[in-house]
Order: C-alpha cells, then structure tokens, then sequence
C-alpha cells in the first residue's frame, strides 16, 4: 500500500471513530425528546431506575422517577412496579427500599411492588430485572428513568430477552435543569453506550 492511501486509510478510520460516536449523541438525544406518550403501552412491569436517597428519602431526582412509575400505574399501564437499585457503603436502606416506601406512601399497594436490590450500575439492575422478569414470566417493560438514560435502557432491556421494553422518562422541568447540565448528561450517555456496546459494561 503506497503512502498516500495509508494516509487516505487513516482518514477514513478516524472520520468513522469521530462520526459513530455523533451518530449516538443524535440518537439519545432523539430519543429524551420523543413525546412519552408515544411509547407509553400497556406492559408485565413498569421498572423503575434507582438514583440517590438519604437514609429513606428519594433524592428529588428519584422522587420525580417514582412520581412517574406511580402515575403510569395508576392510568393502568400495568400493575406491577419494579424498582431497582442497591446501596452505598454505611447506607441504611437501598435506593429500591426507598423507592418502595415512597411508593407505598402514595398508594400503590406492597404486593405490587417488587425490588432489585443488588444492582450498583445499570447494567446490573437490569440484569436483575430480567432475572425477575423469567421468574415471573414478563416479556414486556415500561423503563422510567432520565430521558438522556432512555436508549441505554432500552437497548440494554431489549438486548436482555425482553421482547418490548418501552421508555418513558420521568419529568425534570421543576429542578430547572441547565443546558449545562443536559450537556454533560449527554456526554456522559455517550460515554456509557460506548462503553456497554464495545465494553459490555
């Protein structure tokens, strides 16, 4: 190969590097500002994604999540929640017992919530969802989380043997999200899509 088409190569390569990763970044942006209810179907389980809490109290993030699952399961899109997520070191509770206790505060009965409580990463609360979810039988899922969060879930819940696993996030406009700050919740969704599609982590 002569010098000049190395060179040609080498473009080429980096082109596609600098271009796959602005393909992604249009896609998960996308996908955060698709309309909710065109993905809102009736499902098995409506999962909730686990953020931080205080010794038993939802951050106000995971507060706006779980206010989210427990209006879809109250328009009757299913009548099961899943909430998700394990805890840090010295932590009292998990983010899913929280979830649970906040969920119950607001009506929706203990025998229709279930947790997974193990996971320390997205990819391993999903894991643990789908381990339910052959328990139970579920093949379909409501994911409620970010809406930057939105197609790691979906693709990660799909690629777990889910047959339809549909996104609806949860709503940020009363903790005024900066631009800035949707930025950098963008950068970092790249990032993670990179990492679980040539990582699997």
């Amino acid at each position: 190969m002569t010098p000049s088409r190395l060179l040609k190569l080498v473009a080429l390569v980096v082109v596609a590097l600098l271009a796959y990763p602005a393909v992604l970044a249009f896609q998960i942006w996308q996908q955060s500002r698709d309309d909710e209810l065109d993905e809102l179907n009736s499902a098995d389980a409506i999962v909730v994604l686990g953020a931080a809490q205080y010794d038993g109290e939802p951050s106000p993030v995971f507060q706006a999540r779980l206010d989210h699952a427990a209006d879809i399961f109250e328009r009757g899109f299913s009548d099961v929640v899943i909430v998700t997520g394990g805890k840090q070191s010295g932590d009292r509770f998990t983010e899913s017992e929280a979830g649970e206790m906040y969920l119950s505060e607001q009506g929706i009965p203990l025998d229709r919530i279930l947790l997974e409580s193990d996971g320390r990463t997205t990819l391993e609360s999903l894991e643990g969802v789908s381990a339910i979810g052959r328990e139970f039988g579920y093949d379909s899922v409501i994911l409620v989380s970010d809406p930057m969060h939105s197609l790691r879930i979906k693709t990660m819940a799909t690629d777990l043997g889910f047959d339809r696993a549909y996104a609806s996030f949860a709503n940020y406009l009363a903790l005024n999200r900066s631009r800035a700050t949707k930025a950098k919740e963008l950068f970092h969704e790249v990032g993670s899509m990179l990492a679980y599609k040539f990582l699997d982590r």
